[in-house]
């Protein structure tokens, strides 16, 4: 449990008066590793780019090719050059002056607009159920029209928009030191917006300030504001007002009613005809509330907002449909394999969808809903590459994997995150990172001082370890295809090698490649999707080659020429078929691929490089809190009370998982939403069965797995993954 930060004499001659920054300072380490930055060489990694195969068009038209060199701006910083005039007394009213001369959309006639709707007119005309038909006089339409859009919104205030967009700049400026916004990111999303279509920004909600800083930061770089549905349910008449007159849009009641029923279909197809502008400070009152107490830190943090690259929702919708193939469940992919009743993983994808079925999705088409549900799978896996890693995610990973070295390691990660592509949000000495990033965690590890200036951190048991594997997970994006491939290769050596056997003695075993494809199909097939983000578009078996090649850039695995066998590189002209050494120039006519003798499969062995033990052991951990709980869940099966409904099972888990924590000291997995997954899996994997009663949908055991025996082959089959 224990994490020791050691100092060294000649750091404590530099030291303050109080002696708190050479108690964070390790020793061992030159002045190379005291500076942390942000970036690699003077370019800083960028993440988040659209699919190259959905939307190849976007891709290539709407990436900025110098978004590497252009840097970042600070948003809030605004003074006497922003405006139009100069002066002492400019310079004392920049922010007001600022304000005044932001563009403000002007509010055109919308109820005109709405009538000559394709959908508006189809219901005037009676060609969809529920229409009005011809007979129904045009005046009484407008004005029922005209009523609810009274109801969704009002005109805009444009006095009351500059009065309160000074007013938040004035407080941004002193709640943060600065707002960064990469320009690169910025001109992407400038030359989406000159296309002439509506931008639809999909953001993720880190902090109680997204809700208008985001809204500030687009009107800020000339954007206009962005459009947000609100439920009337959540504000007071009085504030329903005053945000109507900022640009909210309320639903009116009828809007909500099933989508089969014909009452309120006007209204439903009002709502569907341009969403009226949100203005920049919906819910800003509801956001200052929560921050009262952020006026008496005495210390201003930088806060930064990134840009995924945009892509035209048109063109994804024609591509996509390309790239569907046939899938099957994972009950009929994975549940032979488990239960020993057949050794090869089928050539198919998983069919695995999680995303909630809510009562709009449900009333499109199947193969709509499947678009909605792949166009989520592509936007999460942009958001979380666009996410930065931030300091307490890889000191709390630090902590729970007991690293010694502490420092030294958490420099480490730093220049592993950013060689792998994905952004980190902080910077500074590292020192001071160390001891701001343990003073954020202050709630979770105790800290104790003991003999020469040493500290010794410790994870608080219980809770504090639980939090720390949540704030861990965000590292896991960042090693996710190693820690994959880590994996597999012990579920590979797992009945080869003792778990404790020494890395000289695992060495040896020679891994083909395709028992490396195997493993790491099994255990894709049993992580969840929404764990792993992959593309839509993407195979399994060009995941596994991922994997694969990751393992041996990351000096893992090396390649092994086995004895007789063509080497991997040698590519002479006596392997090459005679029509195709042949073939006149010009004639595609056949395939090529048909024409090589492709070589035998592969083979690799574990590096026996000093430092892979530590890193293979480290990759295999940040797999290991999901891992646990699913072998938990097995062990589960034979003690839970069913049949019961599908909260109150979970909740029957999470108590389990929790039991086992005390039991064993490791808290990682008492996680809520680990139980969730579990079940969820269980239940794709055939284990657990849906059916419905009296009382709801009610979780029954499948007959294949009321055996003891077939849970015990469930739950060593999850463990052969797991490194102790």
């Amino acid at each position: 449990m224990d994490t020791m930060l050691k100092s060294r004499p000649q750091t404590q001659q530099r030291s303050n008066h109080n002696g708190q920054e050479t108690n964070l300072w390790s020793s061992g380490f030159g002045m190379k590793m005291e500076a942390i930055t942000p970036f690699l060489g003077k370019y800083r990694p960028f993440m988040g780019r659209c699919c190259q195969t959905c939307t190849p068009k976007s891709w290539e038209s709407l990436f900025h090719r110098s978004i590497m060199d252009l840097g970042f701006c600070n948003v809030i910083l605004v003074k006497e050059e922003n405006t139009r005039f100069r002066g002492w007394l400019v310079r004392r009213l920049c922010y007001f002056l600022w304000s005044l001369e932001q563009h403000i959309p002007t509010s055109s006639d919308a109820s005109q607009k709405i009538m000559e709707n394709t959908g508006v007119q189809s219901l005037l005309s009676g060609r969809v159920p529920g229409g009005a038909g011809e007979g129904q006089a045009p005046d009484l339409v407008m004005k029922e029209v005209q009523r609810i859009l009274g109801y969704i919104q009002a005109t805009l205030c444009p006095v009351l928009l500059r009065l309160l967009s000074w007013a938040l700049l004035w407080f941004l400026n002193r709640l943060f030191l600065n707002v960064q916004l990469h320009k690169g990111q910025m001109k992407m999303v400038h030359k989406a917006a000159q296309e002439g279509s509506p931008l639809v920004f999909l953001s993720t909600h880190k902090s109680l300030l997204d809700g208008f800083l985001l809204p500030f930061v687009l009107f800020s770089q000339g954007l206009g504001v962005v459009r947000v549905a609100l439920d009337p349910r959540t504000c007071s008449p009085a504030l329903r007002a005053l945000l109507k007159k900022l640009g909210g849009l309320f639903l009116p009641p009828e809007a909500n009613l099933s989508l089969d029923s014909s009452d309120g279909i006007l209204a439903r197809a009002v709502v569907r005809a341009d969403l009226a502008p949100l203005g920049l400070w919906t819910g800003a009152l509801a956001v200052f509330r929560n921050l009262y107490n952020c006026w008496g830190c005495h210390r201003r943090a930088c806060v930064r907002v990134h840009l995924a690259q945009p892509f035209s929702l048109q063109e994804y919708t024609i591509n996509a449909r390309s790239c569907w193939d046939s899938r099957q469940t994972l009950e009929h992919l994975l549940q032979p394999i488990v239960l020993g009743e057949c050794g090869v993983v089928p050539d198919t994808e998983k069919e695995q969808e999680w995303t909630p079925s809510t009562g709009l999705l449900l009333a499109l088409k199947e193969e709509d809903q499947l678009l909605v549900r792949r166009l989520s799978r592509h936007v999460l896996s942009a958001i979380v590459a666009s996410s930065a890693v931030m300091s307490t995610a890889i000191m709390a990973t630090l902590l729970l994997l007991k690293h010694q070295k502490l420092l030294g390691e958490f420099s480490w990660l730093t220049e592993e995150t950013l060689l792998r592509g994905f952004d980190v949000g902080f910077s500074g000495q590292l020192r001071c990172l160390a001891q701001h990033t343990l003073s954020l965690l202050k709630a979770q590890v105790i800290l104790l001082r003991v003999h020469q200036g040493d500290l010794v951190v410790v994870p608080r048991p219980g809770p504090g370890l639980t939090h720390l594997a949540r704030l861990s997970k965000e590292l896991l994006p960042t090693f996710l295809s190693e820690a994959v491939g880590a994996c597999a290769v012990r579920g590979l050596l797992a009945g080869r090698v003792p778990p404790e056997g020494p890395w000289e003695l695992q060495g040896i075993e020679l891994l083909s490649q395709n028992e490396l494809y195997r493993q790491i199909l099994m255990l894709l097939h049993l992580l969840p999707q929404d764990l792993l983000l992959p593309q839509p578009c993407q195979s399994s078996y060009c995941y596994c080659q991922e994997v694969l090649d990751r393992l041996i850039q990351c000096g893992l695995l090396v390649a092994e020429e086995t004895p007789g066998s063509r080497p991997a590189c040698d590519t002479g002209r006596q392997h090459l078929s005679a029509k195709l050494l042949w073939k006149p120039s010009g004639d595609f006519t056949d395939s090529e691929s048909d024409d090589f003798e492709e070589p035998g499969g592969r083979c690799f062995r574990l590096s026996q490089q000093s430092r892979c033990p530590d890193f293979f052991l480290f990759l295999c951990r940040l797999l290991s809190p999901i891992l646990k709980a699913f072998a938990q869940a097995a062990a589960f099966l034979h003690l839970g009370q069913l049949p019961d409904s599908e909260v109150s099972y979970s909740e029957q888990l999470f108590q389990f998982l929790q039991d086992c924590a005390q039991e064993e000291g490791i808290f990682e997995c008492a996680d809520p939403n680990l139980a969730i997954s579990a079940i969820w899996t269980f239940k794709d994997l055939g284990v657990l069965q849906q059916m419905p009663s009296p009382t709801g949908p009610q979780l029954h055991l499948s007959p294949t797995f009321a055996s003891r025996d077939n849970q015990d082959k469930l739950e060593q089959f999850i463990r052969q993954f797991i490194c102790s």
